[in-house]
């Protein structure tokens, strides 16, 4: 095996994923393994597309928008169409992320709001309680 090639341990170590990860990844068609027999090796460029697929993971993309923009790698316009699309997906996450942070931040000042009323609550009802023995 050239230094060019990991087996799906090396992988899965490099990469903190299990075999079924890869296994899954490769039956999505975002990987593309070199296979002899039962064992997997994974090319210079595999290694490329899981760092790829596990960032895009990491953001939110959707494992069709991230074939999708591996699939644009091969255009041969020095990726010009992948990392516009890319970048388009991603303005369309932040938003996204953004407005989820904004609707949890309003909950939990809700929450906290709802807290204190219980407090004050369960601390007159103690003191109401104490008065009453």
């Amino acid at each position: 095996m050239t230094d060019d090639l990991m087996t799906i341990r090396k992988m899965c170590d490099k990469f903190e994923v299990t075999p079924r990860t890869l296994r899954f990844y490769e039956s999505k068609e975002l990987l593309f393994p070199i296979r002899e027999g039962q064992k997997r090796l994974f090319t210079k460029r595999d290694r490329a597309r899981l760092k790829l697929i596990l960032r895009g993971k990491r953001f939110g993309f959707s494992l069709e928008e991230i074939r999708q923009l591996l699939d644009l790698y091969d255009e041969g316009d020095q990726q010009f169409t992948q990392l516009s699309r890319a970048y388009e997906i991603a303005k369309e996450r932040l938003a996204d992320m953004e407005r989820q942070r904004d609707e949890l931040t309003v909950a939990i000042e809700d929450l906290r709001d709802q807290m204190k009323w219980g407090d004050q609550m369960l601390a007159s009802l103690r003191h109401s309680k104490k008065a009453a023995e």
